[in-house]
């Protein structure tokens, strides 16, 4: 279903409002008000075709016959959650704002989304894949090498995502008490442990940092060839990279490794409320998936090594 731009129906300028709304008020950042925008306008759009020309006249069954066109188009089951999210918070908000006297969108009910376990890597293959980066990085020449490094370090030691570790400046690194400083979702700022090597990196890796700054470079921490910051997608591939040199090692890029940390801290007995507070989750069910990895992995030692499992 194609989705038309907010001039393509009669309420563009009540989307734009919402826009500034999410991205003034609600902290969201680009990304996330554009996906909330799309599905939106999305709605809107459907609501102008047949003939909805005031958003006060709008109700309940309009906004379940837009879910259920999509899902006759196919689309998954978590894509139409999504979307009745976006018409719940926007119908919300239009209450709010008087827009609509009232919210019909409260009883719009979500489609169960069955959550599947994020693929991650075990504790042996994440000390291959540092120790085969590192001595990769020992043959190469220039400061590709120290970077790639550090930001395999960083990343996995820390847990942090790929966004908050572009948006890392070099004061943001506090050697001294082994933290670093990040500003994560809805601009919250909180601040993760590093571990010793995530450190050395981070120094090797700034001692020839020298070689690619430039004065637009400004106090970004990790930078591209050019000397501006770098870009989540070089990121991507500096990762997917580095994984490709561990044949056993399943594809998981950027987020894997920070899945990778919480289950390998959860393995090593660490509380689930200071995972939560390291990863940044504002909810202690988003970490708790991590605790089903630990089980499945307990399980499949016990079935393997136990005479009577």
């Amino acid at each position: 279903m194609g989705t038309p731009s907010a001039d393509q129906h009669p309420w563009g300028a009540v989307v734009a409002r919402y826009g500034d709304y999410l991205s003034l008020q609600r902290g969201y950042s680009e990304h996330t008000v554009r996906a909330y925008l799309g599905d939106v306008t999305d709605l809107l759009g459907f609501l102008a075709g047949r003939g909805r020309t005031d958003l006060a006249e709008v109700g309940l069954p309009d906004l379940r016959r837009w879910l259920a066109a999509q899902q006759a188009d196919g689309a998954a089951s978590a894509t139409l959650a999504r979307r009745a999210g976006a018409a719940r918070g926007f119908f919300a908000w239009a209450k709010d704002n008087r827009i609509v006297p009232t919210d019909v969108a409260g009883g719009l009910k979500s489609p169960k989304v069955g959550r599947a376990l994020p693929q991650t890597i075990t504790q042996a293959d994440a000390r291959e894949l540092m120790d085969a980066a590192a001595a990769a990085a020992a043959e190469s020449e220039g400061p590709k090498g120290a970077r790639d490094v550090a930001i395999l370090e960083v990343l996995y030691g820390s847990g942090i995502r790929v966004g908050e570790l572009c948006g890392l400046d070099v004061g943001d690194i506090d050697a001294g008490s082994g933290t670093a400083r990040v500003l994560g979702k809805g601009n919250k700022e909180r601040v993760v442990p590093l571990g010793a090597p995530a450190l050395t990196a981070v120094d090797a890796w700034l001692a020839q940092r020298g070689q690619w700054a430039r004065p637009a470079s400004g106090h970004a921490m990790f930078l591209g060839v050019r000397g501006g910051r770098i870009d989540p997608a070089v990121v991507r591939r500096v990762v997917h990279a580095a994984l490709r040199a561990i044949p056993q090692a399943p594809d998981i890029g950027p987020h894997g490794l920070r899945h990778a940390m919480a289950t390998h801290l959860l393995e090593g007995g660490a509380d689930l409320r200071s995972v939560q507070e390291m990863l940044g989750h504002a909810s202690l069910a988003t970490t708790q998936i991590y605790t089903h990895i630990s089980d499945e992995r307990l399980r499949a030692a016990y079935n393997q090594a136990h005479p009577r499992a």
